[in-house]
């Protein structure tokens, strides 16, 4: 049972008066703080008690359980049981056969059904108007002793035996600046069950209209404050009508007990990182928030540390309008630089390579790019010469080391691409050799270095990386058989047009690749994160193991080289970005892809 020894000693006697109080002046206790909390009583037939219990427990956040009585055991007359239980002065609806009848000042007129019949206690520790005074807010509970709105949503709770209801929310507008604090006091206060199950558009929830709750009085959302909802115990209300027994009984809203009970799942004392929870905007229109903890919000700022510190190399130029000054067609200087100004937005580093003919020009675009805010800062031009297999290697590896690779990704973007017999070609098959420098040869040996891959764009057949499509070229592009490049890119972009008109769709692009690696073990953090997980599912419905088997398998089956010696896969990383003691801090900085099958036999 959750109750605890306290509890049972107190429960029979708090229904007993609930039973004989037939006070009609009846007080509002949804705003009161201080040790005593509000609760709610449900009462239901005998027959009904396991199944509406294992319902409560499936959908914790809007029915904390407290506890409940045995039948004919809370039926005795006690005296002095007012003031032992310190309750306020309660009020039921009698519910028959799913219908609320009507409402009650007293149950004792049902001294004889009710001697099979048991009360349930739904309450947590968990005070809102307490947390916004903690967070330096000031109190939204309405004037008065009315009820403070409360809204029906189109979220489903776990059902269970014929239980079934909407969840139903309480709202309170929150300063934006002000959201994450507001948070973290309700999580420091309630825990789980202080969490907001939605900030933002309450449309979401599907509330058409929060002047029109479903219980109390509307809740004003002024301009520049957000609308946070949480659980309320008035989703109790819904599931009693849905089992449709023939007689039951409830608290009627704002008329609840008041208890020193304590909630089983009310925090223990300070939060954990794992716990201590961080909002994040992640919509504008509609408006929407989501929470994950501090823990899981970190690592997944290490993962987007691990993927920005890819430096990516763009090479351009295709000189094919020989007799002018300069020979490069405009087609793809423009495109290098668009695609290096979107990855200096991800904050990789980029470099650009170019024939040494044309440093200058491409040195004037960049330049310009700068100026005109197109670039957040300048990109290096490099230039390649030739000479060697060990040149080219050289070129790509730190101190010619294949083992530490200076760039992830290669990129051509309609650069001239080699022919099979060793010349540069254009569409109308002019020689061009003696306009282009050698860059092939660093595609070539980007192939023999683990972790750099590359992606070829073109429209022709004859650009850097097409080798990946040169038989199609050589059978469907006019002189294909003369031009069609040799040298194979790992990606093809085709840029170009079926025959209806419609484009022809791009090959993946490798430089995509631990972006999505990233994204993959990002899901796998959100979704072990228990904070991000009670969000989600609105704090109905049974929570996930951390760390399912079935996520673990999925995760990515590949292996960043951090040090040649010590390779770790992204399943590896996840425990060690955890930041325990026993694992030393490192700083994960640019290394190689390996695929698994390379370093199976070394993997437990």
């Amino acid at each position: 049972m959750p109750f605890t020894l306290h509890l049972r000693s107190r429960l029979p006697s708090a229904i007993r008066s609930l039973i004989r109080q037939k006070k009609p002046n009846i007080r509002n206790t949804s705003s009161m703080a201080g040790e005593l909390r509000p609760a709610s009583l449900v009462v239901m037939p005998r027959s009904l008690a396991p199944a509406f219990e294992r319902f409560c427990q499936a959908n914790t956040g809007p029915l904390p359980l407290l506890g409940q009585s045995e039948p004919e055991k809370w039926m005795l007359p006690s005296q002095d049981a007012i003031s032992e239980t310190r309750m306020g002065h309660p009020q039921f609806w009698k519910y028959e056969f799913g219908a609320c009848t009507g409402s009650l000042a007293s149950l004792e007129q049902y001294s004889e059904q009710l001697k099979d019949m048991v009360a349930f206690l739904l309450g947590c520790s968990f005070s809102l108007e307490e947390a916004l005074e903690k967070a330096g807010l000031p109190r939204r509970d309405p004037a008065g002793h009315s009820q403070a709105g409360a809204y029906k949503t189109t979220v489903p709770c776990a059902t269970h035996a014929g239980f079934c209801c909407p969840l139903v929310v309480t709202m309170r507008p929150i300063p934006k600046d002000k959201l994450e604090r507001l948070v973290r006091a309700c999580c420091s206060l309630g825990g789980e069950r202080g969490q907001p199950v939605h900030i933002g558009d309450p449309e979401l929830l599907g509330i058409k209209e929060l002047s029109k709750p479903a219980y109390g009085d509307a809740m004003v959302c002024p301009p520049g404050e957000v609308p946070v909802f949480w659980p309320s115990l008035l989703t109790s209300l819904g599931a009693v009508s849905s089992c449709e027994t023939p007689l039951a009984f409830a608290s009627i809203p704002g008329c609840t007990v008041m208890t020193d009970l304590k909630d089983a799942k009310a925090p223990a004392g300070c939060l954990t990182p794992e716990r201590i929870p961080e909002v994040h905007h992640i919509s504008q229109d509609p408006l929407h928030y989501s929470i994950a903890s501090v823990s899981a919000s970190q690592k997944i700022r290490e993962l987007e540390s691990m993927i920005s510190i890819d430096p990516v190399l763009i090479t351009t130029g295709f000189p094919t309008h020989f007799n002018h000054e300069p020979p490069e067609e405009t087609d793809g200087p423009p495109g290098a630089v668009a695609l290096a100004t979107f990855l200096q937005a991800l904050e990789k580093e980029v470099a650009i390579i170019v024939d040494q003919r044309a440093w200058n020009l491409h040195q004037k675009i960049v330049e310009d790019a700068v100026e005109q805010g197109v670039l957040k800062m300048q990109i290096p031009i490099l230039t390649y010469q030739g000479g060697s297999v060990e040149a080219a290697q050289a070129f790509l590896c730190k101190n010619g080391d294949p083992q530490t690779p200076r760039f992830d990704h290669l990129v051509a973007i309609e650069r001239a691409g080699r022919a099979a017999d060793g010349n540069y070609y254009n569409a109308r098959k002019m020689n061009i050799k003696h306009l282009v420098d050698p860059i092939d040869d660093l595609f070539l040996a980007a192939k023999k270095i683990p972790g750099i891959s590359s992606t070829g764009v073109g429209d022709g057949g004859n650009e850097l990386g097409m080798g990946k499509v040169k038989e199609a070229v050589r059978r469907h592009i006019r002189h294909g058989d003369v031009i069609a490049c040799d040298v194979e890119a790992d990606f093809a972009v085709i840029a170009g047009e079926h025959s209806d008109g419609r484009p022809v769709r791009p090959a993946t692009q490798g430089v995509s690749n631990w972006g999505g690696y990233a994204l993959a073990c990002a899901l796998y953090i959100l979704y072990s994160c228990a904070v991000h997980s009670q969000y989600l599912r609105k704090a109905v419905g049974p929570s996930r193991a951390p760390g399912d088997q079935a996520w673990t398998q999925a995760l990515p089956s590949v292996i960043k080289v951090t040090n040649p010696s010590q390779p770790l896969t992204w399943k590896q990383l996840l425990p060690w970005m955890s930041s325990r003691p026993e694992v030393p801090s490192r700083k994960l900085r640019a290394g190689t892809l390996l695929p698994l099958k390379s370093q199976r036999q070394s993997q437990p």
